[in-house]
């Protein structure tokens, strides 16, 4: 398991409620693979309030990846939606969750809000 992998999912796990989740409910397995196998990380939604856990159990979605690739999502060098439609990660089950994805990771490095950024412009034109 990489750093980037667990940096991820323990600060997933700290922030505790997320509020662009608060009318969310249900459980999200990330499958992720490397030459030693699978690890399994399982992230519960109950209200907008995130907990993760290590368990292998059944959830409403399942989310494989390649834990390089994984890495490079967590530090927000990729996001998951485009990378669903370009195969680089699979889904089984709830497609809604792997929309609701984009709201757990990271903003690209360098990227910032669209009003943030017109006020560093000057404003409309």
């Amino acid at each position: 398991m990489s750093d980037a992998t667990s940096e991820f999912f323990d600060e997933l796990d700290r922030r505790g409620s997320e509020r662009l989740l608060k009318k969310t409910n249900g459980t999200i397995r990330f499958d992720l693979e490397h030459d030693h196998g699978i690890d399994h990380w399982l992230v519960t939604i109950i209200n907008g309030d995130v907990q993760v856990s290590r368990e292998k159990r059944d959830a409403d979605c399942v989310i494989r990846a390649d834990n390089a690739f994984f890495d490079r999502m967590a530090r927000g060098e990729e996001k998951p939606l485009p990378a669903w439609l370009r195969n680089e990660i699979t889904s089984e089950g709830k497609f809604r969750f792997i929309v609701l994805l984009e709201r757990l990771f990271r903003e690209s490095p360098g990227a910032r809000h669209p009003r943030a950024f017109a006020r560093e412009r000057g404003g409309r034109r």
